[in-house]
């Protein structure tokens, strides 16, 4: 029996990012709320599954329906960011997406909709419009369970409050 040479991704055992990047999704939520927020986490290829942001990319939320309870990425956005990662040796590592009024724990939808294992997926619990807690996860595929995984602050933490994040990107009309 021979064995697939076919590459498997690195499954997430940690994320990474920097006090800019953190603050940069703080601002995004809380100005969404109460609807969910969402965008991506960019980096450079896991090594030994850990996961390494560079930047975040703010997406609009374009899921139809209830927004308050429900995210999805710009699909056009995220094919514009895979042709620039493939220039420049980058990956998409994760996604962020925020829960407003609820904890920072996968929702049954999120792990019905959880199509990417390699990716890390950072949740922001947001109450009553401000930002209280984040937890990172990587969600099986096969048995659609999240498997807590590590988060880990770059450099000095102190930097947040100093980071000036981007402007949030507001949802086409």
């Amino acid at each position: 029996m021979s064995r697939s040479k076919a590459v498997r991704p690195s499954l997430p055992r940690s994320l990474v990012l920097s006090p800019h990047e953190l603050a940069a999704i703080v601002y995004h939520v809380e100005g969404a709320y109460p609807e969910e927020a969402c965008g991506l986490i960019v980096g450079a290829k896991p090594v030994r599954g850990r996961c390494v942001a560079s930047r975040v990319v703010p997406s609009a939320n374009v899921a139809t329906g209830d927004a308050r309870h429900r995210f999805e990425v710009d699909p056009a956005l995220r094919l514009k960011l895979e042709r620039e990662l493939r220039e420049s040796g980058g990956a998409v590592l994760g996604h962020y997406h925020s829960h407003p009024d609820h904890p920072a724990v996968p929702s049954a939808h999120d792990l019905d909709r959880a199509y990417e294992p390699e990716l890390a997926w950072l949740i922001v619990s947001v109450e009553a419009g401000k930002a209280r807690a984040c937890a990172a996860f990587q969600i099986e595929r096969d048995t659609k369970r999240a498997r807590p995984i590590a988060l880990e602050m770059a450099g000095d933490a102190k930097a947040v409050a100093k980071a000036k994040p981007p402007r949030s990107p507001r949802k086409p009309k």
